[in-house]
């Protein structure tokens, strides 16, 4: 089955590699760069973490190239070869994981593949229908896909201005599972990656106790500011204030005296 080509992630070394971007890779990228950095000093210690992380989308198969039998069975395109850092561990065969079944998707993998992919595995899924994949397996495809589905007889299906004509027109792919006299329209289409927000670290540092250590200088500027703010808080607090009331005068026992 053919792979999404639109996703081109370039990384610049192989220990770059993680559970993310591993998908967006072809085994060429992956096995030029281990070539041209497997002599680098301390790469044996990141080699069977990097070789993990690969397995997550490729085939990964260990032989002795000096067998020519063995040797044989991984020197066709399918397979990209490359030795480990270590001659006496022998070379290392890796191709991408086929998706063959809707049941191979996962949420790694589920946002590198097209629509038109997408629905070919749920045609090949007995038939069924969008009601005939499990609950999780629908988490897992909503989770890079809009999906929608309608049912309409086929008199109607292809009706001018319906739906199926609308969701074509919006950019959806459109697969049809015919029902007896229905048809069942399952509408998909890719969803736009979503951009992670950073979050900027906290500059302060904290001592043993995690307590947090001041710079006095900044202190100090900290502390002028809060003068300032509180300069405007004393004149907005009493300008909140209105003038007092005329009192009248009372008289002994505390009656209102009355004007002459």
């Amino acid at each position: 089955m053919k792979e999404d080509k639109k996703v081109n992630f370039t990384i610049e070394s192989v220990q770059d590699l993680n559970s993310s971007n591993i998908w967006s890779l072809t085994a060429e990228q992956i096995g030029s760069r281990w070539e041209k950095e497997r002599t680098e000093e301390d790469f044996s210690i990141v080699e069977e973490k990097l070789l993990n992380i690969i397995r997550l989308a490729f085939d990964v198969v260990h032989f002795n190239e000096d067998d020519e039998r063995e040797a044989k069975k991984y020197d066709n395109p399918n397979w990209v070869k490359f030795h480990h850092c270590k001659a006496g561990k022998g070379c290392v065969a890796i191709r991408r994981k086929a998706i063959t079944r809707i049941t191979d998707l996962s949420y790694e993998n589920v946002k590198h593949i097209s629509a038109p992919v997408l629905l070919d595995l749920i045609d090949k899924n007995f038939g069924g229908g969008w009601d005939s994949i499990s609950l999780a397996l629908k988490d897992v495809i909503e989770s890079g896909f809009d999906i929608s589905t309608t049912q309409l007889p086929a008199s109607r299906i292809h009706a001018p201005g319906g739906t199926l004509e609308k969701k074509v027109a919006q950019g959806y792919d459109v697969l049809e599972i015919v029902k007896g006299t229905w048809i069942e329209a399952i509408f998909a289409k890719k969803k736009d990656p979503v951009e992670k927000l950073k979050i900027e670290p906290s500059r302060k540092e904290y001592d043993e106790d995690g307590n947090p250590i001041y710079d006095e200088e900044n202190e100090d500027n900290e502390d002028g500011a809060d003068d300032d703010d509180s300069d405007d808080s004393d004149d907005t607090f009493y300008s909140s204030y209105s003038e007092e009331a005329e009192v009248k005068a009372e008289d002994e026992e505390g009656f209102p005296m009355e004007e002459e």
